[in-house]
């Protein structure tokens, strides 16, 4: 493998939170500033892979497919719905630990 070096300009701030988050970590600066742009780049590729797959879809067809689903196949042992869930249903409310999911991912944008 081929070694690049880049000279990185960071606030100080930035570089002292870096280096604490790499010390918690246990790995050298370094290597946490190679893992988090390795997962950037990562997610950036996905957003356009989906994006490219859904500018393909064809929306009446995955409908279709989404209205045969299940049909003629009944549940299996095992696939019962969790009790908390249950209860939920019957009482019209929801989880709290549903409403929280909900709320973080609302504030990502999710």
């Amino acid at each position: 493998m081929r070694w690049s070096n880049f000279a990185l300009r960071l606030q100080p701030s930035l570089m002292e939170e870096a280096r604490k988050a790499a010390q918690a970590e246990g790995v050298a600066l370094n290597q946490l500033i190679n893992v988090a742009l390795a997962e950037k780049v990562s997610t950036l590729r996905t957003e356009d892979y989906f994006n490219a797959r859904g500018a393909r879809a064809d929306r009446k067809a995955a409908l279709r497919v989404l209205a045969r689903a299940g049909k003629g196949n009944p549940p299996l042992p095992g696939d019962e719905l969790p009790l908390d869930i249950l209860r939920e249903k019957k009482s019209g409310r929801r989880a709290k630990s549903h409403r929280r999911k909900n709320r973080k991912r609302k504030s990502k944008g999710l």
